[in-house]
């Protein structure tokens, strides 16, 4: 019991170190709070994770608080994702380590979440209304966390601007394949001087011999899973 408690004190001390970070990204002292309210509900035993069991865990009476910091208070995603990458780099930072390139499907109900539509989810392990997400992943001896993302928007998305401003994407957002949105978060981790070794990705992504070969060219070890 009280090695249970002690590691409870490190996670939440390790915790409000991890927040003091970006907390600057936020201008007023509630979504402060609220950031750090819902970092320990994602870190916590709960069976599901939403914004009603998340303000539960804090203590709120209703998901208003979570959902305000998720969905309409201004703070950038990109700098706070910049200072948790910093955090990475120092604690698990080893130039051994592997980057991992793969997507996950997010299921969903209705048509009007950012990108969703029917559609393969790795999740399911079949077609379904889904969002997905191509995500890159760090492992190393000390831990393994992810340090990039980007939501896949499909054709039938960008191709309509006026459905997309409903969902609050910008105009400048064009239609990227998932491997351009995994090549552009590696050499994104490659220009910051993120260490690693190895890059890998399943049989989606190892198939582009255009990106295969750009990895050779800037010297970087891989192993790709390729079709026949």
């Amino acid at each position: 019991m009280g090695g249970e408690l002690s590691d409870a004190r490190s996670w939440a001390g390790e915790l409000r170190a991890l927040h003091e970070r970006f907390v600057h990204r936020f201008a007023r002292s509630e979504p402060r709070e609220s950031a750090l309210a819902y970092m320990r509900g994602l870190i916590a035993p709960l069976e599901r994770k939403n914004g009603w069991t998340l303000a539960e865990e804090a203590g709120h009476a209703g998901p208003d608080r979570i959902h305000r910091l998720l969905n309409r208070i201004d703070w950038d995603a990109d700098e706070v994702l910049d200072d948790v990458r910093e955090y990475v780099v120092e604690h698990l930072g080893d130039r051994d380590a592997v980057l991992i390139v793969d997507d996950t499907g997010f299921l969903k109900n209705g048509d009007r979440s950012a990108g969703v539509q029917r559609q393969y989810s790795g999740t399911a392990g079949r077609t379904e209304n889904c969002q997905v997400g191509v995500f890159l992943a760090y492992a190393a001896d000390r831990g393994r966390t992810l340090i990039d993302r980007r939501l896949y928007l499909p054709a039938s998305w960008t191709d309509d601007r006026e459905r997309c401003r409903r969902a609050g994407i910008d105009d400048e957002v064009v239609f990227e394949t998932k491997v351009a949105m995994a090549r552009a978060m590696v050499r994104r981790a490659i220009a910051d001087k993120i260490p690693f070794r190895w890059v890998t990705a399943d049989a989606g992504y190892g198939y582009s011999k255009s990106w295969r070969t750009e990895l050779e060219r800037a010297d970087v070890f891989h192993v790709m899973a390729t079709t026949r």
